[in-house]
């Protein structure tokens, strides 16, 4: 192998170039690159799940001292943007599509759930930005909240009956229902999977300013092609006009890799005022207005044969979507799920449907493995507890129901395919670095010192997203 091979060729290390600076404290993150001079903006949200809008009165904030900018709906459809989010739509099991309610970027008409802005306020500084948004008058109508994970209750868009987001599914629902029907055991089990937040250590933020006629955003997310698109798009500018750069990051797991409301915001008043805008989210801002993550419920149902081989694999999922349909937010606990759904087990039978549902709560998105994680978590959950049922070692179950080593490539139910692998080898070298022929020892020490000591197995696989193809293009022009 000649030296360039050897140093860029696959499965070489990579060092690591940044950590130095982060450990010591000189990393450049949005609120240490904003310009001098930057404006503060600040964002009033609702303090309300659900109620119509009966009043908005941003007179007194307009004449407050130090404010340059008191930005609402009809303010910014007025300027000429678009006040509305874009969302990734998936495709119903019956082929029409899901449910595609707009998404406002400034509340109008009503508020659907607690934290959706109301008002972006710009001003000198971010206490006379706060100060003016105490003299916003807010008004409203309650309306009944839908807060269950469940089809019905009050309705939140009118795009959206029972609240049904998308009722998305995969498999063959009459074989496995079949297989269950002639199976010699079944066993089912309903997994709750709580709502997350995500909590990165530097909260969303962004500054945006004009230069020589060109909008550039930098802010704190995962990623400038789409929220370069977007801008341009809600703003009315070309693309060629837009420039995004993300600084260092502190941390994103999935919630800073989608458009956020403030983004445009800001862009506008920047665009608007011709002075650099600066906006940063308060922790408990953050809480309120960040994508969560997980927020589900599931029933999953395994039927075996007489040799506890898997015959069929049934699940049935609701999942919470929030107020609004997020970015990707109808693909997370469908399609992306759908990858891993067989996890390393030999099931060529199944059916697999997942509903979202709107409720007046924050959105929810990607977040830490973005459904597969979830996939897994209730099939592993499901072997265990068929384990118990039918009173045999779950290390054993899995086994038996392992893809074989000579079965690979492999493909799986829902139309991957698995390459290359060898589970009983990996779970043997676990069982060998876990010394599980010792644990019964370990755990009569514990007891006879009063503790309690258990033992758990969760076989994971992933599959990785991205473009599977590899493009380069030139640009006629050097801006980037």
């Amino acid at each position: 192998m000649n030296q360039h091979a050897s140093k860029f060729g696959t499965s070489q290390p990579v060092r690591r170039m940044e950590d130095t600076r982060f450990l010591t404290g000189t990393g450049s993150y949005v609120e240490d690159a904003a310009p001098e001079g930057a404006l503060y903006g600040y964002v009033l949200r609702s303090s309300v799940a659900h109620a119509e809008i009966t009043e908005l009165d941003v007179t007194d904030a307009a004449e407050a001292e130090g404010v340059h900018m008191v930005l609402t709906a009809e303010r910014f459809t007025a300027a000429g943007a678009k006040n509305e989010m874009g969302a990734s739509i998936i495709d119903n099991h019956d082929g029409t599509k899901g449910a595609a309610p707009t998404r406002p970027i400034l509340a109008t008409g009503r508020v659907r759930f607690v934290g959706e802005p109301l008002v972006f306020i710009v001003a000198e500084t971010l206490a006379q930005a706060k100060d003016a948004a105490d003299l916003v008058v807010f008004d409203y109508e309650d309306l009944e909240t839908s807060m269950r994970l469940a089809p019905g209750g009050p309705m939140i868009h009118p795009e959206a009956p029972d609240n049904v987001a998308y009722d998305w599914a995969v498999g063959d629902k009459a074989a496995t229902d079949a297989a269950f029907a002639s199976a010699a055991h079944t066993t089912r089990l309903e997994v709750a999977d709580n709502r997350i937040i995500a909590n990165a250590m530097e909260t969303r933020g962004c500054f945006a300013d004009m230069n020589e006629g060109r909008l550039h955003m930098a802010y704190s997310g995962q990623g400038v092609w789409g929220l370069k698109g977007s801008l341009a798009s809600t703003l009315g500018l070309g693309k060629e006009d837009v420039h995004v750069t993300t600084p260092d990051v502190g941390g994103g797991f999935g919630m800073k890799a989608f458009d956020y409301p403030e983004y445009f915001m800001v862009g506008h008043a920047a665009k608007t005022l011709g002075r650099p805008v600066r906006w940063q989210a308060e922790r408990t801002e953050s809480m309120l207005s960040d994508n969560s993550g997980r927020d589900l419920h599931s029933v999953v149902e395994l039927a075996f044969d007489d040799n506890l081989k898997i015959t069929a694999y049934r699940v049935d999922t609701l999942s919470n979507m929030g107020a609004y349909n997020s970015g990707f937010a109808q693909f997370i606990q469908s399609d992306l799920a759908s990858r891993v759904l067989a996890g390393s087990y030999d099931i060529q039978t199944a059916w697999f449907r997942n509903a979202g549902i709107y409720t007046n709560t924050t959105q929810v998105d990607a977040y830490r493995g973005a459904g597969r994680p979830e996939a897994i978590y209730k099939l592993e959950r499901a072997m265990d507890h068929a384990a118990r049922q039918l009173g045999v070692d779950p290390l054993e179950l899995r086994r038996r129901n392992f893809v074989a080593k000579d079965q690979f490539p492999y493909a799986t139910v829902t139309g991957e395919t698995y390459d290359v692998g060898d589970f009983e080898m990996v779970l043997a070298s676990a069982e060998a670095h876990a010394d599980m022929a010792g644990f019964a020892g370990r755990k009569a020490a514990s007891a006879k010192a009063g503790k309690r000591r258990g033992i758990g197995v969760c076989y994971y696989i992933e599959s990785i997203l991205g473009d599977p193809a590899e493009t380069a293009s030139s640009l006629a022009s050097s801006r980037r």
